[in-house]
């Protein structure tokens, strides 16, 4: 059984039966049936038309499942809309999708739940395993979503900023259990890119790409973390690098930046770099300075921080720090790395163990512990 074409057709089956008039949940659940159905069916006779079979087989599913007294009474002329089997029409509405799992009446894990199970495909149980959670737990969570969106239309257009947020939220989850996030993703956002010619879909393309290059360099065999400037840059994927710098260099020329597009200038100026030493920071300061007219967020400006103090010096990063809140997440991390470039180990080992008390994840604390191991080492000499 061919699992990835299954996974590339449900989204445009479901679209099609929520467009017909089936409510989202019914539809998918229908959907969900004729996949179980092809699972048993197509290894012996796969069909000529394998989207135009399961849109037959989950509609009928779905009339099976509406034909008691009073959905009849709700629903008899979807009865007659059965359409006779033959071949689909090649209308594609996986977008309607995107912008329908990315309601903003969702919270942003049911949007990302939500896109996983009707956009990418995945069951139930990948998307439990993925995010750590009991398989009943992110049952309630989609369940929930889809009743939330049950009676959402269509009629206006959708909100690509918020499918984009929703799309990098995936990203970010980066991998757990057996489904890659950070891949699944990409695929996602190169689906979204082929039928949105959006400068800032493809702003989110690039970004992706960017940082999933270096992938493979972020962690040492023992699975520690690999700060930027140590990673071994032959370990970058230089094809992903490749492709993700001529689409971003495509929608820069459009001239509508926007915050995605900034984000990944930054990341390929890190990719050009051919050692950590050669980054021009300064180019990276003036694209962060961009992004904070874009975006007036306290995270950029923390990052800005970092930014700043390698092109003008570890007391300018400072001076930029001291203007921002000390509760933002890795503020102290920040502090901690730039005291220790302005020669000040006490202050920075201290930072470091903070840092470490508040870190989001055990890899992440376990770099800082050793971080302030390290100098404390340093000063007792």
């Amino acid at each position: 059984m061919d699992e990835a074409l299954l996974r590339s057709l449900t989204p445009s089956v479901l679209a099609i039966l929520v467009r017909r008039g089936a409510g989202f949940a019914a539809a998918e659940d229908a959907v969900q049936e004729a996949l179980v159905e092809a699972v048993r069916v197509w290894p012996v006779d796969l069909p000529r038309d394998p989207k135009g079979w399961l849109v037959t087989v989950a509609w009928r599913r779905f009339l099976d499942a509406t034909r008691s007294d009073a959905a009849r009474r709700r629903r008899e002329g979807l009865v007659d809309q059965e359409p006779a089997p033959g071949h689909t029409p090649a209308m594609d509405d996986t977008l309607r999708l995107y912008f329908l799992c990315a309601h903003p009446s969702l919270t942003p894990a049911s949007a990302v739940a939500l896109t996983l199970r009707a956009v990418g495909g995945l069951t139930t149980r990948q998307i439990a395993q993925a995010y750590l959670v009991p398989e009943a737990t992110m049952a309630q969570r989609i369940s929930r979503a889809k009743r939330t969106v049950a009676g959402v239309r269509f009629d206006q257009p959708g909100d690509v900023a918020t499918v984009l947020r929703v799309l990098y939220l995936v990203f970010n989850e980066g991998y757990s259990g057996d489904v890659d996030l950070a891949a699944e993703a990409i695929r996602l956002t190169r689906q979204l890119a082929a039928r949105v010619d959006h400068p800032e879909v493809a702003g989110l393309l690039a970004l992706m790409l960017l940082h999933h290059a270096r992938r493979t360099a972020r962690t040492g065999p023992d699975g520690s973390l690999v700060p930027l400037s140590e990673q071994d840059r032959g370990r970058w994927d230089t094809e992903l690098i490749a492709e993700g710098v001529e689409i971003l260099q495509t929608a820069l020329a459009r001239d509508r930046l926007g915050e995605f597009q900034a984000q990944a200038a930054i990341a390929a100026l890190h990719a050009d770099a051919p050692t950590a030493e050669e980054t021009d920071w300064v180019q990276i300061v003036e694209w962060y300075d961009e992004l904070t007219r874009l975006t007036d967020s306290p995270i950029v400006r923390l990052n800005r921080a970092v930014a700043v103090g390698e092109a003008d010096g570890p007391r300018a990063g400072l001076a930029a720090l001291a203007a921002l809140d000390a509760s933002l997440p890795r503020h102290a991390a920040v502090a901690a790395y730039l005291h220790e470039r302005d020669g000040d180990l006490a202050a920075a080992a201290r930072l470091y163990a903070e840092a470490a008390r508040k870190a989001p994840n055990l890899a992440e604390r376990d770099h800082l512990i050793r971080q302030a191991a390290r100098l404390n080492a340093r000063r007792r000499r």
